[in-house]
């Protein structure tokens, strides 16, 4: 009889955790599915590289195939905002995109600097001028993410989190671009492109810091790109391209292979 008892009080304690715990799990289920999701940023944010582009989005050139999209479309947020825009600079994401971010904002994702800093003209610079040019472009690019760039990210990441206090916020940083001692047998040398990859790793230094000093999260998808970089024999990044603005910026695959993954483990 104290057998039965006992066997009794287990299945009851039993049949408590079973249900707890599937509650648990249905909770957290509802939790994500809730999320208010905002997707900040420039070009490696919006998808420029990965098309096709929602025609509704103009220049700023949205893809369906870009990282918030393809985690939208994976998690299903209660809402899901995409204001991310090609060529975007920090004082384009205070002044244009910020309308959807509030209070009841739970997630946002952000990636913004590149162009602060000039990589375009970086790039330009290397592509088209002598090894001396495109060293000294990429020295510049390095002096100002280390003067300038700091306010520049603080201005937005204060932007942030005067407008959602709660959200959580993922700043993603960028991809090196090549890989050394690789398949190119043309183009740039591999003193140009050592520079330009050292000067993402210096961005990229810089994007982690502040994101940390700002309480936000910061994913890296460096080592996503390993061996996947120009020069690869599997690149998800595009080298010289026409038209010319979809060049150095990631594909498809770099999207759903290198920019998802990292942006989800962050969240």
């Amino acid at each position: 009889m104290k057998l039965s008892r006992f066997a009794a009080f287990s299945s009851t304690l039993l049949l408590g955790a079973v249900l707890a715990f599937t509650g648990a799990g249905q909770a957290q289920a509802a939790e994500a599915a809730a999320l208010d999701y905002v997707a900040l940023g420039d070009s490696y944010s919006s998808g420029l590289g990965a098309g096709p582009y929602d025609s509704a989005s103009g220049n700023c050139k949205r893809s369906s195939k870009a990282y918030p999209a393809l985690w939208a479309a994976a998690n299903s947020p209660s809402s899901f905002a995409f204001t991310a825009c090609s060529g975007a600079r920090t004082g384009d994401v205070t002044g244009s995109q910020l309308g959807p971010v509030n209070s009841g904002t739970d997630l946002v994702s952000i990636t913004v600097g590149g162009n602060d800093a000039g990589f375009a003209d970086v790039m330009t610079t290397c592509v088209l001028q002598s090894e001396a040019s495109c060293v000294a472009r990429v020295n510049t690019a390095r002096a100002y993410v280390d003067s300038t760039l700091p306010g520049q990210l603080d201005a937005v990441y204060n932007a942030i989190s005067a407008k959602a206090p709660a959200a959580q916020v993922v700043v993603i940083g960028y991809p090196r671009f090549y890989q050394l001692n690789g398949t190119c047998v043309v183009g740039m040398t591999e003193v140009e492109r050592a520079a330009i990859n050292g000067a993402a790793d210096h961005l990229n230094t810089l994007l982690a810091k502040r994101a940390a000093d700002h309480g936000f999260r910061y994913a890296d998808v460096t080592s996503r790109f390993t061996g996947h970089e120009i020069c690869s024999p599997s690149t998800w990044l595009h080298s010289v391209t026409f038209p010319i603005g979809e060049s150095y910026h990631p594909t498809a695959q770099g999207h759903s292979g290198g920019y998802l993954p990292s942006f989800s483990s962050a969240v």
